[in-house]
């Protein structure tokens, strides 16, 4: 339903950035439904979404962080940069706790898998509009957890040790991309991409590349990534 406003005020333009087509149109329909918002461009990839914010400066920019080239993360940075005042919520696949942290530290406003409900996607766009910061309650107790000092005795996540880039080569990894497709994808030399695995492999502890492969296909299924496994480069 409608979301409804009594303020008379102008809906808040969105612009969203999203490299599946279906994807963005869900989203445009539902978000031009509501009385309050509306969506003033669309983008499928990180430079183009650069040009389209530039265009219609957008009170909000809804992303994913699954793009192609640079891909979200980058993308959030330089958005941030160049756009300070735009608020940046994250609507994304991947399981919160190894990616939100990362999205936050890069200056989004929030997170939002895409697992949950239009009506939970609407009130995180509706907060952070607000100025308020958007996470899920487990997440938030994490947080909370890790400032007040309680979780110092926790072991570290081993993936914490890696960079953003490293995490997106991980995960491409994870999907049976192979280095030549990665490169393709984060548009980068496959040069590049050998020294990100070699950076990866000595992170983790791993000897072998058959390794860095099975600790990928498990960190892929143990995060509930491998059902939605992110496609391979055109």
């Amino acid at each position: 339903m409608p979301y409804e406003t009594n303020s008379g005020a102008a809906p808040k333009r969105i612009v969203l950035v999203d490299d599946h087509p279906f994807m963005r149109m869900g989203l445009a329909q539902f978000i031009n439904a509501q009385n309050d918002m509306v969506v003033c461009g669309e983008a499928a990839e990180p430079h183009e979404a650069m040009a389209v914010v530039e265009n219609c400066r957008p009170d909000l920019i809804l992303t994913d962080l699954n793009l192609p080239g640079k891909g979200g993360l980058e993308l959030i940075k330089d958005l941030r940069a160049m756009y300070p005042r735009i608020p940046i919520l994250v609507v994304s696949m991947h399981d919160e706790p190894h990616y939100a942290p990362r999205v936050l530290r890069a200056g989004a406003r929030g997170y939002v898998m895409k697992s949950e409900s239009v009506v939970r996607l609407a009130g995180a766009i509706r907060e952070v509009l607000r100025g308020k910061m958007v996470v899920s309650e487990r997440l938030a107790s994490l947080i909370l957890e890790i400032y007040s000092g309680k979780s110092g005795d926790k072991p570290e996540v081993p993936e914490a040790r890696l960079s953003d880039r490293e995490m997106e080569v991980l995960a491409l990894i994870g999907s049976a991309v192979g280095t030549r497709a990665i490169a393709s994808r984060l548009n980068i030399s496959m040069k590049t991409v050998e020294a990100h695995r070699g950076n990866i492999k000595r992170k983790l502890g791993l000897d072998s590349s058959p390794e860095l492969v099975r600790y990928a296909i498990c960190w892929m299924e143990e995060s509930g990534q491998a059902e939605t496994a992110l496609p391979k480069a055109s």
